[in-house]
């Protein structure tokens, strides 16, 4: 099979018509402007119509679509979505160009494009805009992320997805993907810019000016779009509330969103350090993990790496160590069916942390497809504990086809507990992960390519043992004459040096020299405290509209929400002021599209329309989701059931103990039955094999990672044993271990003291990941009021050969 052509579309394998990907990012601070300009080409002998399926950011605010041909540009309007479908198709049956861009009904985060009646030899230049804000990661670097992956979106049974984007993608291995992408970006901030990193290979960051707050960087030559390109930013002094007042636009009517000035304040609340160092001793603890298919894939790209449910199993044994005494827990698990290893929470002791951890070392990638909505519906179902605040752990890959339902379950339920979120690996769906956490008054953590899962799900954790930040007002202090209209949702969230948004629409009149206040009030562990703002109301300058778009995409998504627990009611006035909203703003929404049509004096464009779905690229996940793969024709499930044997030996792994190929395949076709595409063209056999070859190799073993052999033999209470296993451990045998000991001294605090001068000697690296178990360890140090401490941790780091101080420790 030729790199240009793709046998996954057609029988004849014509040229796909999207010839090259340019993106231009431009970041302000934190806010991310996109362009991205997709050039197609028809090389065929028919008029074409192109459908190309592609991921955004979920919380993208996409603001300006056009398209030049030739020397045409024609800009496209926001218009009520069955108004502009009808608008498209009225152009194509009279032989126009037309251009359609919409946004899935399932998921914000997934886009279809149209390209129609492209003519022979003709080629076109699409131009597509879309703004975001980016989200702070743990390290306080702040995460740009260009989806280069768009995994197969599970569609739950009886779920009744529209077809859309949701389910018209073709996914073909990376190596195939027949176009090719530049990127570069600009980045300006008041703040000098110390570091840009990317798991893509940059050219050296080049500044612009000596105060270095202005640089440029760009992806290195050869690039393949084969991942998301993933860039963190770092400021020095990135902790810096900020307000940014924005003019209105002059041909909009004042007293209008677009008309009036707008301001974004960022907001870093700084909580006492004596609170932040406290850990709570109590909570319910409920994790939901993954187990579908594609979880069985490898964590990066390398066939060396563990996979995503390996190291999901590895997190989930530093977080049941990690968890204190005297809090309650339960661990459920889900593909197209749920389980849990308790019927309900369980107090946390030895006995049933043992009894979780060995059912979570048995559990793999074998539960099929991604219905996440049960267990999240069975969770809630269960009543809360008193004195038992609920935190809710979510572990996916985020493939899932319903992310809107899920996420207003969540909402639904967002006063009893609060959800952190963790995307596994490429494509997991950024709507998903961050409208989890959002919703739920959590914190949402991405974890891609060679990231560690560990040290960000120990973050989250931190977060969750913290006091709950309650009560939480904002208030408004404005000149006379000025009113103020938010438009983002109430804050449920407060996090220690976490942001935390707010977008308000000012209304009237002030001098430019005015000033305005916004005071934060909350209660922090019984305590009232309260972050204070003073902002400037003159407009920035240079800023275009693009708070204005960031503002009316929030006030999109509340009101989206807001419709969406109304449906049933009959009431249309929240879906009427959405659609206000997005035209008037140029923003998209679920219920309006982009249109464009070329309705020049050129000639009508002749012949039948060859319709040609655009594929986006696929990472190792072929195989390892073959049950939960909704983009092929089920006709081609034929072919490939006479092939099972060839494919038997390649995938066996994949399939549970007592199963068989053949059942795989009759299920696959099964589930995708009812999703019969005409347009779309069956993979050939041996593509699928060769690709089940390529990246469904089980990774080789590994040996245990020495840190996680340590924390798998620390007790519940936070002690551990004298014993064999812990001295292979610590690297000695059980006679040193045991010669070296103090006579006067317990063995379990021997034992406990030698774990920690370990831990500081060796994995101070790994701190974030060991930390909060090794506080557990302290305080069980302190209970016992053991004699001869500081003899301990001598005589300790001269058996481990290190040079670790006792108040290091913390004794």
């Amino acid at each position: 099979m030729m790199v240009n052509c793709c046998g996954l579309l057609t029988a004849n394998k014509e040229p796909v018509p999207l010839k090259s990907v340019g993106v231009e990012l431009e970041v302000r601070d934190h806010v991310a402007t996109v362009v991205s300009t997709l050039n197609y080409e028809n090389k065929e002998d028919k008029p074409l119509e192109a459908v190309f399926v592609f991921p955004l950011p979920g919380d993208a605010a996409v603001c300006h679509f056009s398209a030049t041909i030739g020397q045409t540009q024609i800009v496209a309007e926001v218009k009520e979505k069955q108004e502009a479908r009808e608008e498209y198709d009225d152009a194509l049956s009279s032989g126009q160009q037309a251009f359609l861009l919409e946004e899935s009904e399932q998921s914000p985060d997934i886009f279809s494009l149209s390209v129609g009646s492209l003519p022979p030899g003709e080629s076109a230049s699409i131009r597509l805009e879309y703004v975001t804000e980016l989200a702070v990661q743990a390290d306080d670097g702040l995460r740009f992320c260009l989806p280069a992956v768009l995994n197969p979106r599970y569609q739950p049974q009886g779920s009744g997805g529209s077809e859309g984007a949701s389910v018209q993608v073709t996914s073909v291995p990376a190596s195939l993907v027949p176009y090719s992408l530049s990127f570069s970006a600009r980045v300006s901030s008041p703040r000098p810019v110390s570091k840009v990193e990317s798991n893509c290979s940059l050219d050296p960051l080049q500044y612009l000016n000596p105060e270095q707050t202005q640089a440029t960087v760009k992806l290195a030559a050869g690039h393949k779009f084969d991942r998301d390109v993933e860039l963190l930013i770092y400021y020095k002094d990135a902790h810096q509330p900020t307000a940014v007042v924005e003019a209105g636009q002059a041909s909009a009517k004042p007293g209008t969103l677009m008309g009036d000035p707008v301001v974004m304040l960022s907001l870093y609340p700084e909580f006492p350090q004596a609170v932040m160092s406290s850990v709570a001793s109590c909570g319910e603890f409920v994790f939901l993990l993954d187990r579908s298919g594609s979880m069985d894939c490898p964590m990066d790209r390398s066939k060396r790496r563990e996979t995503r449910i390996g190291s999901a199993r590895d997190t989930l044994l530093l977080l049941l160590k990690s968890l204190p005494m005297g809090c309650y827990f339960n661990i459920y698990s889900f593909g197209s069916s749920f389980q849990h290893i308790f019927p309900k929470s369980v107090e946390y002791s030895q006995k049933t942390m043992e009894e979780a951890l060995k059912t979570v070392e048995e559990m793999g990638a074998d539960l099929g497809g991604t219905e996440i909505l049960n267990p999240l519906k069975h969770i809630y179902s269960q009543p809360c504990i008193p004195n038992q605040p609920r935190q809710l752990f979510v572990f996916t890959d985020g493939e899932v086809g319903n992310t809107k339902e899920v996420i207003s379950l969540v909402k639904k339920n967002s006063g009893s507990h609060r959800c952190f979120s963790f995307g596994i690996g490429e494509g997991a769906s950024s709507a998903l992960i961050n409208g989890l956490a959002k919703e739920g008054g959590g914190h949402a953590q991405f974890i891609t390519g060679t990231d560690r899962m560990q040290p960000k799900v120990m973050q989250s954790l931190r977060f969750a043992l913290q006091p709950a930040v309650v009560d939480i007002s904002v208030t408004w202090d404005l000149p006379k004459g000025v009113s103020v209209t938010v438009l983002s949702p109430p804050i449920t969230a407060l996090f220690q040096g976490q942001r935390s948004l707010i977008y308000a629409q000012l209304t009237g009149e002030s001098s430019k020299a005015a000033e305005g206040c916004v005071t934060v009030k909350y209660s922090l562990a019984g305590h009232p405290s309260q972050n204070q703002l003073h902002f400037s109301l003159k407009p920035a300058e240079d800023t275009g509209l693009t708070v204005h778009r960031l503002a009316a995409r929030t006030l999109i998504r509340s009101l989206e929400m807001e419709e969406r627990e109304r449906r049933g009611e009959q009431d249309k006035g929240v879906k009427k002021k959405v659609v206000e909203v997005s035209v008037q703003s140029g923003v998209s929404s679920v219920f309006t599209a982009f249109i464009a049509v070329n309705k020049g004096d050129g000639e009508a464009v002749q012949g039948p329309l060859v319709r040609r779905n655009v594929p986006t690229p696929r990472l190792m996940m072929m195989a390892c989701s073959m049950q939960r793969m909704l983009c092929f024709d089920p006709d081609s499930l034929n072919a490939l059931s006479t092939s099972r044997a060839a494919a038997e030996p390649a995938c066996k792994s994949k399939l549970k103990s007592g199963g068989s190929t053949a059942g795989l395949f009759s299920n696959l076709r099964k589930k995708l039955g009812a999703l019969k595409n005409p347009h779309q063209m069956p993979p050939e056999p041996q593509d699928l094999l060769s690709s089940c070859n390529e990246d469904c190799t089980e990774p080789k073993q590994t040996p245990r990672d020495p840190l996680l052999q340590l924390v798998s033999l620390q007790k519940a209470s936070g002690c551990w044993v004298l014993d064999p296993a812990l001295a292979a451990a610590l690297g000695k045998t059980r006679k040193k271990v045991e010669k070296r000991k103090p006579s006067s001294v317990n063995q379990e605090v021997w034992a406990t003291i030698l774990a920690l001068i370990w831990l500081h000697g060796f994995k101070v690296d790994a701190q974030d990941e060991w930390q909060l178990l090794a506080m557990k360890a302290v305080s069980w140090l302190r209970a016992q009021n053991a004699s001869c401490v500081t003899e301990c941790v001598e005589a300790g780091n001269v058996l481990l050969g290190c040079n670790v101080k006792k108040d290091v420790l913390g004794l």
